[in-house]
């Protein structure tokens, strides 16, 4: 495992135990509501070794595990970004709207470098400067302009995917079996991030970092 797959894994895990505190009642005490900062990360690291170890034969695996870190780490901030925004306004979908696509961003980056690193390189400049210097620079911006475009575009449905689920999870169902708003919400968060979950790996795999 690469030093940098090991922190990413480790900074996920502690993500993770971010909001996971938040479910355990305040009555169990302070040391088993932080405990999860511990078990965590050793769970993000190891599941990520049986990923790796997968991989190898089947690279999609790989693929997806790392997919799924990444987007576990980006819903963390989605979570705790619409929880910051909420104190200064009532609730609203808009701020919803504003967290998932800061989220967005993280998962563009992480995707870009850390889970498609090979799909997303640019075409590689001919030898010796053959055929002109420039336009092999030339080409690779327009390939870093189209995996943009292509990203934002597939990214947007997703956006409407992760909303309509987030509506129908908290003005729709409701809060249900006697849980409390804020819980219900991140359940929801979570729920629509599932969802789209699924949309945005097939379309970033296929459709934006692909070969």
């Amino acid at each position: 495992m690469k030093k940098q797959d090991f922190i990413f894994a480790i900074i996920c895990g502690l993500s993770v135990a971010w909001v996971v505190v938040d479910f355990v009642p305040m009555k169990y005490g302070t040391p088993y509501r932080m405990i999860g900062f511990i078990i965590l990360p050793i769970l993000s690291v190891i599941g990520l070794y049986v990923v790796e170890f997968i991989g190898k034969k089947f690279l999609f695996i790989h693929q997806a595990g790392k997919f799924a870190l990444a987007g576990v780490f980006a819903d963390v901030v989605d979570i705790k970004i619409f929880q910051l925004l909420i104190i200064f306004a009532p609730f609203s979908l808009f701020f919803k709207g504003v967290s998932f696509l800061i989220a967005v961003a993280v998962k563009y980056f992480a995707n870009k470098h850390w889970t498609f690193p090979a799909r997303s390189a640019s075409p590689a400049r001919q030898p010796n400067g053959s055929h002109g210097g420039g336009h092999s620079d030339a080409g690779g911006e327009k390939h870093e302009g189209r995996e943009v475009i292509c990203f934002f575009l597939v990214t947007l449905v997703g956006l409407f995917i992760n909303v309509v689920a987030f509506y129908c999870a908290t003005e729709i169902i409701h809060p249900q079996f006697g849980i409390s708003v804020n819980i219900w919400i991140e359940l929801s968060i979570i729920f629509a991030a599932l969802v789209t979950a699924a949309w945005n790996f097939l379309g970033y795999k296929f459709l934006v970092f692909k070969k």
